[in-house]
């Protein structure tokens, strides 16, 4: 049988406070939305369309072709939203699982068991519920004498009895899609907020149809987030999730709580992270790896037995073995091979360094190539910007840079080279070859007392 996904999110977030459409804000490193679209991709969901409306070209630039768009251009209901797509589906058979875009913590498991339920129950519709102590707010399970479902009502509209009910639609349905086209034509916006209720589809289908709902114990998989508040509490959900994990993995984590580590990270085991440490983005560590305190790694890949201290790196790839800081910097797809020391206040930009290197403190290595063991000293510099473009340096194997040296790109040293520290070279060096350029030493009475 075919699946189908629609998602709705076309809210504005007016309560988040923010321009950005609601389902697009960014929650624990990535956008709210993605989650949404993971989960549904892990259940073997990939026709998939999204309602936008309140600045869609945000969600055209950040999913790109990813997705199928059905635009909402007025808010007027969730029935409304769905029919949206429908116009684009209504040719296609098969089911159709229907998602809210601000309930990220719906998992892929939840979607599948669902989806298995929904066949075994050979039912036209599966509402998944789950019962709430304080239920307020939420669209209740109304069901007859007999136990079957009858109509999920909004909370503006129930009646006071029908407030005492504690099962709660979470937002998330099955359906056939033919049942589904037919009963959107036929919603009306007779309520007290006049919108078109994709839930009315119930009391249309439930005479002829089989209706029934999957219920979950978990109801915290079901938050909708609608303010900063609720955010907040979902990223502690989210957070709590990944630390559990990851030390039930063997990933020790020195005070968690100071700790971020975004859902796209992987570690590997015998991994410590110190206190005061962002890791985010799919950013890789390696095993017996040491990360922090204080540091920031985004979008990397940092190798096994590599310690990092003080640091911040992005986009970068750190092999094994290497010491990083503290107070480094690397960046902008800089390659490290293996047992490399690169120490207090070293910038390494667009840089591929071999192995065993020595740049231990105050230097700048800005595009260049670093041979194996080359010994790169205080205050050192390529200069690789001439006022309008970059250029690069090649440093050979087992090169020695002495302090203060400014290395002006284009230029090449040679294997073995010495350049003698003070020294500003602006010409190739062949191997072997020792270069200094230093002014002549004057000396004169002292006149500054």
């Amino acid at each position: 049988m075919n699946k189908y996904a629609i998602i709705l999110s076309a809210g504005k977030g007016t309560r988040m406070k923010t321009e950005l459409p609601k389902c697009a804000y960014p929650l624990y490193g990535k956008p709210m939305i993605n989650y949404i679209l993971e989960n549904l991709r892990a259940s073997g969901i990939n026709d998939i369309w999204t309602i936008v409306g309140h600045k869609k070209e945000v969600f055209e630039e950040m999913l790109k072709d990813t997705v199928n768009y059905a635009v909402q251009n007025e808010q007027l209901g969730t029935g409304h939203a769905v029919k949206m797509a429908a116009l684009a589906m209504k040719d296609l058979k098969g089911i159709t699982i229907i998602l809210a875009g601000d309930t990220p913590l719906i998992d892929s498991k939840t979607i599948s068991d669902a989806i298995d339920y929904h066949n075994k129950q050979k039912h036209t519709m599966t509402i998944v519920s789950t019962d709430m102590d304080n239920p307020f707010s939420y669209g209740r399970i109304v069901r007859n004498k007999a136990g079957n479902v009858i109509a999920i009502r909004e909370e503006k509209d129930c009646s006071e009895q029908e407030k005492l009910i504690k099962e709660i639609n979470s937002g998330l349905y099955v359906i056939d899609n033919q049942k589904l086209f037919w009963a959107l034509e036929r919603i009306t916006n007779n309520n007290v907020k006049n919108e078109y209720y994709l839930t009315d589809i119930v009391g249309l289908l439930q005479e002829k149809e089989k209706i029934g709902t999957y219920k979950i114990a978990d109801a915290d998989i079901l938050i909708g987030i609608n303010d900063l508040v609720t955010l907040s509490e979902v990223e502690q959900i989210i957070k709590n999730r990944i630390d559990l994990d990851l030390m039930q993995k063997g990933i020790n984590l020195i005070n968690r709580a100071s700790i971020f580590i975004g859902p796209d990270v992987k570690i590997e085991e015998g991994v410590t992270i110190y206190p005061n440490t962002i890791l985010s983005g799919p950013t890789i560590i390696g095993k017996e790896a040491i990360i922090g305190p204080n540091s920031e790694i985004h979008n990397s890949m940092i190798g096994s037995q590599t310690k990092i201290t003080h640091s911040v790196i992005y986009n970068s790839k750190v092999g094994n073995g290497n010491y990083i800081g503290p107070y480094a910097h690397i960046r902008d797809n800089s390659v490290l091979a293996s047992n490399n020391r690169i120490g207090n206040f070293v910038e390494v930009k667009s840089a591929a360094i071999k192995d065993n290197v020595m740049a231990c403190h105050l230097a700048y290595l800005g595009d260049a190539e670093i041979g194996s063991r080359a010994n790169i000293g205080c205050g050192a510099v390529t200069v690789n910007f001439d006022g309008k473009n970059k250029h690069k340096t090649v440093i050979g194997k087992d090169a020695f840079i002495g302090c203060n040296v400014n290395l002006i790109a284009p230029l090449t040293i040679g294997d073995n080279a010495f350049i003698a520290c003070g020294t500003t070279l602006g010409e190739n060096l062949d191997n072997n070859t020792f270069a200094i350029s230093r002014p002549e030493l004057k000396k004169k009475p002292n006149k500054f007392k």
